[in-house]
């Protein structure tokens, strides 16, 4: 058990996701880790005082398993990706009901969750039925799918820790508070962006937005509205949502330096074929796509630059960067997984 267990317990409650409904955002990020691991079982896991309850499972029907049993608090307990080859090998696991039992785990790998405070929440793992292990290009693709899920589970709490201030406020700061409410059900009711996204007949969107993470949660709802009403697939939304996450991150963060009096365009169109073709563009002064170092070379598997571009060509068809790099251009053909 970590040492700080008591305020790690603590940082775990403030984001006040035990025993939550599920969420399409929590759903998806797992449903890729299994996709891109090759496994029958991922999970988003929060390792609690007594147990490990599960915001995600794909491929089991188990919520929850008592603590004591987890390969996940084994994982929590030291930095960087734990992986068990073969749990019928390792004297901590050989007699786990989880291993000599239902689901028969022999192989997992579990990236811990942790917060900006050095606090490890849970983890996003895959497990199998069969011994084996994860490629280097699986590795660093289950890195980057763990960043995805912390944003999410920040995302989550700074909104309630904004709620809750602002409920604390006079009614001279209604205003605020309506503001977040805005946000709270843009981000529930996809319906509503449509006053955001003009479309045309050939069902193209077209919308621009303040360099701010917020802000360009709608663009990737805009982009799953559109997809999910041409028939797409959960899976083929979740990888064109998340390559399109990575685009948008990137000019947010090296485009327009974390700057919100910035904007970034958006442009989605779906071509005769059926495929979607979309364009994020940013106001940055650019950038050479071959000096982007590969996250799976020598040293750079331990940095965190060239994940974003290297996710992104691993969930899309065709990728090429246009006007020395401003613009990023990405083809999703149909009925390919990634």
């Amino acid at each position: 058990m970590p040492i700080d267990e008591q305020v790690r317990l603590a940082a775990l409650r403030k984001y006040r996701l035990l025993d939550t409904d599920p969420e399409q955002a929590f759903d998806d990020l797992a449903l890729l880790a299994s996709e891109i691991c090759g496994t029958p079982i991922a999970l988003i896991t929060l390792v609690d005082e007594d147990r490990q309850w599960f915001k995600a499972h794909i491929g089991t029907s188990l919520r929850e398993t008592h603590r004591s049993i987890s390969f996940c608090a084994h994982a929590i307990a030291q930095p960087g990706l734990f992986i068990v080859p073969d749990a019928t090998k390792d004297d901590r696991f050989r007699e786990n009901p989880l291993v000599m039992q239902e689901p028969r785990i022999r192989f997992y790998a579990g990236a811990p969750l942790v917060t900006p405070e050095g606090h490890a929440l849970g983890t996003l793992c895959v497990v199998d039925r069969v011994p084996r292990t994860l490629t280097e290009r699986q590795r660093q693709a289950l890195d980057v799918l763990r960043r995805q899920v912390e944003a999410q589970l920040e995302l989550r709490r700074n909104l309630h820790e904004l709620e809750r201030a602002l409920a604390a406020r006079d009614e001279a700061e209604a205003e605020q508070a309506a503001l977040v409410l805005e946000l709270r059900e843009g981000l529930a009711k996809v319906d509503k962006l449509t006053g955001l996204m003009p479309y045309c007949s050939t069902c193209a969107l077209d919308i621009v937005v303040p360099a701010d993470p917020m802000a360009t949660i709608a663009v990737g709802e805009g982009v799953r509205q559109v997809l999910e009403g041409k028939g797409w697939s959960e899976e083929e939304v979740a990888g064109v949502e998340l390559a399109l996450q990575e685009a948008l991150a990137n000019a947010v963060r090296h485009g327009c330096k974390g700057d919100p009096t910035k904007q970034i365009r958006c442009l989605l169109t779906i071509d005769a074929s059926g495929d979607v073709v979309i364009a994020v563009r940013d106001p940055g002064v650019g950038f050479d796509p071959k000096a982007v170092p590969s996250p799976l070379q020598g040293e750079n598997l331990l940095k965190p630059s060239g994940r974003g571009v290297f996710l992104i060509n691993q969930l899309m068809d065709e990728v090429r960067f246009a006007d020395s790099g401003r613009e990023v251009q990405m083809r999703k053909r149909r009925g390919l997984a990634p």
